[in-house]
């Protein structure tokens, strides 16, 4: 059984201009599709900060390494 909600009389208004706009059925259906949408953003954001904290922990010994292998000695081999 489903629970209920107190939604602002502005809140309803808009979730009729989005029923009409999306061509939605009903106006839970709207909301779902706002909960979707709200949950992949969060999901994105969550992925954001994973890579975030995985680049400041291999930058700096990506950089050494890189700078090992920038350096004049490689290409004495090939003169």
């Amino acid at each position: 059984m489903g629970k209920p909600l107190m939604i602002q009389i502005e809140d309803d208004d808009r979730i009729e201009k989005l029923k009409v706009k999306l061509g939605a059925k009903t106006k839970i259906e709207v909301v779902r599709w706002a909960l979707n949408l709200l949950e992949a953003d969060v999901i994105r954001a969550e992925r954001i900060k994973r890579w975030q904290s995985a680049t400041l922990r291999v930058g700096k010994t990506s950089l050494e390494v890189l700078k090992e292998f920038q350096t004049k000695d490689r290409f004495k081999k090939w003169a």
